[in-house]
């Protein structure tokens, strides 16, 4: 088994975590914090919005079995990568949508993609999703592991996560878990 990671930060990371858990080639969804300026974040300083880290998902997959391409259409698909520092009701930037690389190659993957993305114009707006060389992670805390699949029946997760993942299921059959 070969393994590769990257990161995603698309709005809320129960959203994004939600999402990924569902592909078939991913081995390992772990939501948290990335890009800001302080050591060991925690939620509610990342709630104010003053440390600049994003809630991302650190995303371990096999390539051999899901490749780059997909996940990044998975990701630009399942959230809003033309707004910028929001998605829907969660506003700030820690809700940016962003992906966070560590290998040159997932760099040019990423970009070819977006150009590929906005040659097509699949999003009335364009993209403003940030691309970075990713920093260090800080994984969150135990209480936001799992989150839909643990709460799929509160309000936030009936109301956002649940849209995304029928449109996950409607849009992408082929690269879900059997």
């Amino acid at each position: 088994m070969q393994q590769k990671t990257i990161f995603f930060a698309g709005g809320c990371f129960w959203c994004t975590e939600a999402v990924f858990k569902s592909i078939a080639g991913v081995h390992a969804v772990m939501p948290g914090y990335i890009g800001g300026t302080i050591k060991n974040p925690g939620y509610r300083e990342i709630c104010t919005g003053r440390t600049g880290h994003a809630e991302a998902v650190k995303v371990d997959y096999d390539p051999t079995i899901v490749s780059l391409d997909d996940l990044l259409l998975i990701f630009f698909k399942t959230h809003d990568p033309t707004t910028l520092n929001r998605q829907g009701y969660d506003v700030g930037t820690q809700y940016r949508s962003a992906i966070f690389y560590n290998e040159v190659d997932q760099h040019a993957i990423i970009q070819e993609v977006m150009e590929y993305l906005e040659s097509r114009r699949v999003f009335e707006n364009p993209i403003v999703t940030e691309v970075v060389e990713a920093p260090t992670f800080y994984q969150a805390e135990a209480e936001h592991m799992d989150y839909y699949a643990k709460h799929s029946d509160q309000r936030y997760c009936s109301l956002v996560i649940s849209p995304k993942i029928e449109k996950l299921r409607k849009e992408f059959t082929n690269h879900l878990k059997v």
